[in-house]
């Protein structure tokens, strides 16, 4: 297994985070917010703990579009397009 498998595996799990992240996310705006120490609440915990590191300075650079009362998060739609396209690139 050389470096760019690997490389193309951490990415690959990224992905599946971010997607992760994005499904919880809506799950908190459609279902409200999950009760402290549910199995949603720990896994949206973890989720968090680990996208917020990359999404947090993209989001510095790229504030939320504001759309009237909602706001739609570049930094997300940035970065998960970054690693769908480095992984494109590795394969």
């Amino acid at each position: 297994m050389g470096l760019l498998s690997i490389v193309s595996w951490a990415l690959l799990i990224v992905q599946f985070l971010l997607i992760a992240r994005a499904v919880l996310d809506w799950s908190v705006v459609l279902a409200g917010p999950a009760t402290p120490g549910s199995v949603r609440s720990r896994v949206y915990g973890g989720v968090f703990a680990v996208t917020e590191p990359i999404l947090a300075p993209v989001r510095r650079l790229i504030p939320p579009l504001r759309a009237g009362g909602m706001s739609i998060d570049l930094s997300f739609i940035v970065v998960f397009l970054a690693v769908v396209i480095l992984r494109s690139l590795i394969a």
